[in-house]
């Protein structure tokens, strides 16, 4: 009798920049990928030098290294979903967005609109948010703002739940979570938009205490693609991604001066 033939993860691939902190970017994708089982690639857009305090410096990778990225991870391992973090310029983002439309017809693309990180530093060249908005958003299958990002990327007020359903619903033909970690309230609201059907879904959560919030996006966004990939429908991922998340936050341990990481890999810990 043969032996059954060995089971194949879900294959995902994150585009995004590096951080050297380890908290934040495709160090925080990968860490989530395994949390979901999944099998993780990447495609380094940009290296930083950051910790929980700053970013120190960063250096865009040349766009035709990162489409050759890309490239190699679709044409041979094959990818079930991909989530796009840091691209931090203009060439970089056509490069991200030409390649996808020749690889992930089809598949989940989860895209975290990075703008600015936790410390305030800039992530993407403001000539890159229009074609952020132009080259990537029609690809994407849901889009994650924060509430600044959602507000500049649309030019519409958020400062209450209706604006920023008005906003979220303006931003993108395909579907959008407004997060809400950074409106005032014991309580964190995100709502997802679903233009398919018109269906709003609001997920609200009391606002968990501490600092230990650094590549919160990144971590939930990556989630989300991980449960996409397994065939999750998209209000049930973002359901499962926030809890994930919380869990996440609730384990976070006390590292650096500033904004520390969450625990991606809580659950193996408590099983342990």
């Amino acid at each position: 009798m043969s032996a059954p033939a060995p089971r194949t993860p879900p294959r995902l691939l994150t585009i995004a920049g590096s951080d050297s902190g380890g908290g934040a970017g495709l160090q925080a994708d990968l860490k989530t990928f395994a949390a979901h089982g999944a099998y993780g690639m990447s495609a380094v857009t940009a290296l930083t030098a950051q910790n929980t305090r700053e970013v120190r410096a960063v250096h865009a990778v040349p766009p035709e290294m990162v489409a050759a990225q890309i490239d190699a991870v679709f044409e041979d391992i094959g990818v079930d979903a991909v989530k796009i973090g840091m691209l931090a310029n203009a060439a970089i983002v056509r490069t991200v967005a030409d390649r996808l439309r020749e690889h992930a017809r089809g598949i989940p693309i989860v895209l975290d609109p990075v703008l600015v990180a936790k410390s305030g530093d800039a992530l993407l060249a403001a000539d890159a948010v229009a074609a952020l908005i132009e080259e990537l958003l029609p690809l994407a299958t849901l889009v994650t703002p924060n509430l600044p990002e959602l507000a500049r990327l649309t030019g519409r007020p958020v400062d209450t739940e209706e604006e920023r359903r008005a906003a979220a619903a303006a931003l993108s033909s395909g579907s959008v979570l407004a997060k809400g970690g950074h409106a005032e309230g014991s309580a964190v609201v995100d709502l997802l938009w679903e233009p398919e059907g018109e269906r709003w879904h609001r997920f609200a959560a009391p606002r968990l205490p501490g600092r230990a919030c650094h590549g919160t996006g990144c971590t939930l966004a990556a989630a989300i693609a991980a449960r996409l990939a397994r065939g999750e429908p998209l209000p049930r991922a973002v359901a499962g991604a926030i809890a994930y998340l919380r869990g996440a936050l609730s384990a976070a341990y006390p590292l650096g001066g500033g904004h520390g990481p969450v625990d991606h890999l809580y659950r193996l810990r408590e099983e342990s």
